[in-house]
């Protein structure tokens, strides 16, 4: 959709340039990641090439981890970004993996800390919990058994607010620290095939995940690896795959598994619904993935999954009332995402950018107002 855009006090061009310094972001590398040259970049920066279709912008925004709406009013406070500024830190403890502080926590307060940070991400408390991941880092570091999970919920979050590279880093640190261990492996990788499928590399997330449940014991496991198996075959358009892989999953759920889900793979037959209405997404199938998700909200499970869990799916079911051409049921949804779990549509670029979305295109959809309101974007 191309339309005009509004410029206030200062020039968008000039708010990408800002922007870009502050992310430590060198002209070229913004270009490489947008797919222009560098003097497209420069052109834009400078004012001589305006943006005036929206598309490109959302673009930039995202490749600078921010909400468009900060590059198109100069008035929309910083705070409506994604609020992926504690990005830095966890990419901080990350990186000095080698070197960690001298002072350390004991094995229970680390496992402690690790329980919150769990509770957190179930929870969808994305700002709180890209907080705590530095200290994470810090205090699992010298506790094996306590890297493999710290290292997935890192991976987990960031495959959440859009930092897919640095996703898989922390994924496949998971892996490493799972030392060969079968199930502790089988869980890792699913944080790997999630990064892979973040990236677009839906068949090497495929080929992971297949191998991995190949050797999984734990049938929580193997059955989520399945799930992520059937959405990245559905990633590269092979229908019959990924109905194959969905009911290799559906089947383990006669099974008897482990309630307490130690693991924390929240399969089961409620997941698996989930997992098909997401993969009819992929493949095109709106209708088919709208079906899926009305036999999820009404199965006896549903109440059982995590807010995280519910609410990204209610933002998937969002997309796919909006592709059919649903827009008030899709601003319903996501709503109703925001009350299950706010940061949710607040945190996740996909969120707001799919509420943008919605908002330019076409007459005014029914309670897209109150929902703007509610996740900063309007001023």
């Amino acid at each position: 959709m191309s339309r005009q855009l509004t410029q206030h006090d200062e020039p968008v061009g000039r708010r990408v340039a800002r922007w870009r310094l502050h992310r430590r972001m060198t002209q070229q590398m913004l270009a490489d990641r947008l797919g222009k040259s560098k003097s497209w970049v420069d052109k834009v920066e400078r004012g001589v090439r305006r943006l005036d279709r929206y598309p490109v912008v959302r673009d930039i925004a995202a490749v600078l981890r921010i909400d468009p709406a900060v590059l198109l009013d100069s008035h929309a406070s910083a705070s409506v970004s994604t609020g992926l500024d504690g990005v830095d830190g966890v990419r901080a403890a990350l990186a000095r993996y080698h070197r960690r502080p001298t002072r350390t926590l004991s094995a229970d307060e680390a496992r402690q800390r690790l329980t919150h940070a769990w509770l957190a991400y179930q929870h969808a408390h994305y700002t709180r919990l890209l907080q705590a991941l530095p200290v994470l880092l810090d205090a699992t570091h010298t506790t094996t058994e306590l890297l493999t999970p710290a290292y997935r919920i890192t991976a987990s979050v960031l495959v959440k607010l859009g930092e897919a590279d640095l996703a898989w880093l922390a994924a496949d640190r998971a892996v490493t620290a799972a030392g060969g261990d079968p199930v502790h492996v089988g869980a890792a990788t699913i944080s790997v095939t999630q990064a892979l499928r973040a990236l677009g590399r839906d068949r090497l997330a495929l080929t992971a995940a297949v191998t991995a449940a190949a050797t999984a014991a734990d049938h929580s496991v193997r059955g989520t690896l399945l799930l992520q198996a059937a959405m990245a075959a559905a990633g590269f358009g092979d229908r019959r795959r990924a109905l194959d892989l969905l009911d290799h999953a559906g089947a383990l759920t006669n099974r008897r598994i482990d309630r307490a889900d130690p693991h924390r793979t929240a399969f089961g037959p409620a997941a698996v619904l989930l997992a098909r209405s997401r993969t009819a997404l992929h493949l095109g199938d709106a209708g088919e993935a709208i079906h899926h998700h009305e036999n999820a909200m009404r199965h006896d499970d549903w109440p059982a999954l995590t807010a995280e869990h519910r609410a990204a799916h209610l933002v998937d079911a969002a997309c796919a009332y909006f592709r059919a051409d649903h827009p008030t049921a899709a601003v319903r949804a996501l709503t109703h995402a925001h009350t299950v779990a706010p940061d949710e549509i607040r945190c996740r670029p996909a969120a707001r950018t799919l509420i943008t979305d919605i908002a330019q295109s076409g007459p005014a959809v029914a309670g897209m107002a109150r929902l703007t309101t509610l996740i900063g974007l309007t001023r």
